[in-house]
C-alpha cells in the first residue's frame, strides 16, 4: 500500500506541513510534481486527513491541561457528544473501551474554569482527572 517514499513524505510533512514539494522532492528524490502526485493520492486514499498547524496553547492562556476520563450515567451519548462539541477548552475527545467511556483533553486557563468544566460534565457522569505537569513527548500522529 505504501512505499518508502511515501512514508518519507509523510515524515516530511509531518516535521512541516507548509514544506514546498520541492524541498520533500529532495528529501526522497522526485520532482515537486511527482511529490505532488504521491500527496493528492495519500489525500485520496483518506491517509493525510488535515493539513493543520499545532498551538502552543500555555502561551495562548491556557496553562493547565486536563486528561479527563469520563463514566457515564445514562445512555444518552448524543446528548453528551453535542455538549463536548461545544465546549472550546476540550480540544481532543475519545470514546473509549476499558475503563471509562471518554477520554477528554482540555486546556483551560486555570483552576476556576477547570472546575466549571467539571461542573458540567457531572450532568452526564462522574469523571476522574489527570493534570499535566510536563509534555515529554509529542507526536502529530
Amino acid at each position: 500500500m505504501l512505499d518508502q517514499t511515501d512514508w518519507k513524505i509523510l515524515q516530511c510533512l509531518q516535521n512541516n506541513s507548509r514544506m514546498q514539494w520541492q524541498e520533500i522532492g529532495k528529501v526522497v528524490h522526485l520532482t515537486g510534481q511527482a511529490v505532488a502526485a504521491r500527496i493528492k493520492r495519500l489525500q485520496d486514499m483518506e491517509i493525510i486527513e488535515d493539513f493543520t498547524i499545532t498551538l502552543n496553547q500555555e502561551k495562548l492562556g491556557k496553562p493547565l491541561l486536563a486528561f479527563i476520563t469520563v463514566f457515564m450515567k445514562s445512555t444518552n451519548h448524543a446528548a453528551f457528544q453535542h455538549f463536548l462539541s461545544t465546549q472550546e477548552e476540550i480540544k481532543e475527545a475519545y470514546r473509549i473501551s476499558g475503563e471509562g467511556c471518554y477520554w477528554l483533553k482540555a486546556a483551560l486557563s486555570n483552576q476556576q474554569d477547570l472546575s466549571h468544566l467539571l461542573d458540567a460534565i457531572l450532568v452526564y457522569g462522574n469523571y476522574r482527572i489527570n493534570l499535566s505537569i510536563q509534555t515529554v513527548k509529542k507526536t502529530n500522529i
